[in-house]
C-alpha cells in the first residue's frame, strides 16, 4: 500500500503563522516559560472562554496533576471519575495515594453518568472529575448540584473540549478547576501541551507556586516580594515559548480549524444516516444544551465482533479508524487503585463497540467519500442500501484552511 493511499487517523492542521511565531520566539532568545507568547495564550483563553485564570502547562496531564496537588489530596481520599476515559485521569490522583471510584457512563454521550454519582459519594469523597468525551460536555448542572450539597470538588477535564459549551458556557470553566490538552490530537496543538483554568480563587496563588516548582516566582517578577523562594513542593509546569508560540497560532486559527473538523463531522453524520435507521451502527448524540467542537466521530456497532471486522476491513483499505479506551476499572492499574461503583451497564459494552473515524481539518472529500464508501461496502452484504443512497451534506469541495 503506497504512503498516499493511507488515509492517517489525525493530522495537526499547521501555516506559516507557526513556522513564523516559532521563528519570532527563537530571535527574541527568550524561549523559558511565561514570556510574551505564553502570556499572549493567557489572554486568548481568558478573552475567548471568559477564563478567570488561565495557566499553560506541559500537558493535559500535568493539569490534573497540578488540581491533585491543589486539592491536597492524601491516600485515602476518594476521586469519582468514569473508567471510559484515559490513563492520565486516573494516574493524577492515584500518585497522590487516592483510591479512584470508577461509575458507570450515560449511553449517549458516553459521559459519565451523572445519577450514578451520588451512590459513590462517602465522606472520604474529595472531588467528582467528570471528563467531557469527544467534546461533548457532561451534564455540569447536576454535578455542581452533587458537589455543592456533599461540600465536594468538581475539576472538569476538559482535554478533548476546547470550544465546547455547556449551556452557553465554555467547557473547562464551570467547575473549580478545568484541565485542557493541546495534544498533537487534539483540536488545538502545540505537540504537548496543556492548561488548568483556576476558576476559584482560593487557588490563585497556590496554582502560580506549585507551577513555579514551589516557589513564589511569579510573584517576585510582579513585584509583589522583594525576592523569591522555595515555599512548598510544586514542579515545573511551565511550557516553552516554542511550545507557546505554535499554541498561539492555533487560537488564532481557532475558527478556521473549528469551522473545517466540523464539516467533517457533519458530512460524516448525514451520509451514514441510512446505516443508523437501518439500524446497523448507532450515531453520535449531542444534547440540546451543549455544543460539541467536532473532536471525535465515533461510530457503534452492534457488538464486538462486527467492530473487529469492521475495523480490519477498513485497515485492509489503508484507513486509520481505532477503537478507544479499554476501561479503566479492568486494567491491572485500574483494579491495583480503584473500584467500580454500581452495575456496569453501559461502560464495557459501548466502549467494545465505538469505532472512531478519522477527521482533521483538511481531510480531503475525496478521502472522506472513500471512507464512507467502505463502510457501506462493509454492511452491503446485509443491507440492500447503494453508496449512491448516501445523503450528501453538500456536493462542494470541503473549506479550506487559511494560512
Amino acid at each position: 500500500m503506497s504512503q498516499e493511499s493511507f488515509i492517517p487517523f489525525s493530522l495537526p492542521s499547521f501555516s506559516e503563522k507557526e513556522t513564523s511565531y516559532v521563528t519570532a520566539a527563537l530571535a527574541g532568545r527568550r524561549i523559558s516559560g511565561d514570556n510574551s507568547f505564553t502570556k499572549r495564550c493567557h489572554q486568548w483563553l481568558s478573552q475567548r472562554l471568559d477564563a478567570r485564570k488561565p495557566l499553560l502547562t506541559t500537558s493535559g496531564t500535568h493539569a490534573l496533576e497540578m488540581a491533585a496537588l491543589l486539592l491536597r489530596l492524601q491516600p485515602g481520599d476518594e476521586v469519582i471519575l468514569p473508567s471510559f476515559t484515559f490513563s492520565s485521569c486516573a494516574n493524577a490522583f492515584a500518585l497522590r495515594g487516592a483510591t479512584l471510584k470508577f461509575v458507570d457512563i450515560r449511553p449517549d454521550t458516553m459521559n459519565l453518568d451523572e445519577t450514578r454519582v451520588e451512590e459513590a459519594i462517602t465522606p472520604k469523597t474529595k472531588l467528582i472529575l467528570p471528563v467531557h468525551y469527544a467534546g461533548v460536555p457532561c451534564e455540569m448542572k447536576a454535578l455542581l448540584a452533587l458537589g455543592k450539597r456533599y461540600g465536594v470538588a468538581v475539576v472538569e477535564d476538559a482535554a478533548q473540549a476546547i470550544l465546547s459549551t455547556y449551556e452557553g458556557k465554555a467547557a473547562g470553566t464551570l467547575g473549580s478547576l478545568g484541565a485542557f490538552s493541546f495534544h498533537e490530537t487534539k483540536n488545538l496543538t502545540c505537540g504537548e501541551g496543556g492548561a488548568l483554568l483556576v476558576n476559584d480563587p482560593q487557588f490563585d496563588i497556590e496554582a502560580e507556586i506549585i507551577r513555579e516548582k514551589g516557589t513564589n516566582r511569579s510573584q517576585f517578577f510582579r513585584g509583589e516580594v522583594d525576592k523569591y523562594s522555595w515555599l512548598e513542593c510544586g514542579s515545573s509546569f511551565l511550557p516553552s515559548e516554542l511550545c507557546s508560540a505554535v499554541l498561539l497560532a492555533q487560537f488564532e486559527r481557532a475558527d478556521e480549524i473549528s469551522s473545517a473538523r466540523k464539516l467533517v463531522w457533519d458530512y460524516y453524520y448525514e451520509s451514514l444516516k441510512p446505516l443508523a435507521e437501518a439500524e446497523q451502527i448507532a450515531l453520535p448524540i449531542i444534547p440540546r444544551n451543549c455544543t460539541h467542537n467536532a473532536h471525535i466521530f465515533g461510530i457503534r456497532t452492534r457488538s464486538l465482533d462486527e467492530r473487529t471486522k469492521l475495523l480490519s476491513f477498513l485497515k485492509g483499505r489503508g484507513i486509520a479508524a481505532t477503537f478507544h479506551y479499554v476501561p479503566l476499572h479492568s486494567s491491572p492499574a485500574g483494579l491495583k487503585h480503584g473500584v467500580f461503583v454500581g452495575e456496569d451497564r453501559f461502560t464495557t459494552t459501548l466502549s467494545e463497540r465505538l469505532i472512531r473515524l478519522p477527521l482533521w481539518p483538511e481531510l480531503p472529500r475525496e478521502k472522506q467519500d472513500f471512507i464512507l464508501e467502505s463502510i457501506f461496502n462493509f454492511f452491503d452484504h446485509e443491507l440492500k442500501i447503494s453508496p449512491s443512497a448516501k445523503r450528501r451534506v453538500s456536493s462542494a469541495e470541503p473549506v479550506g484552511i487559511a494560512p
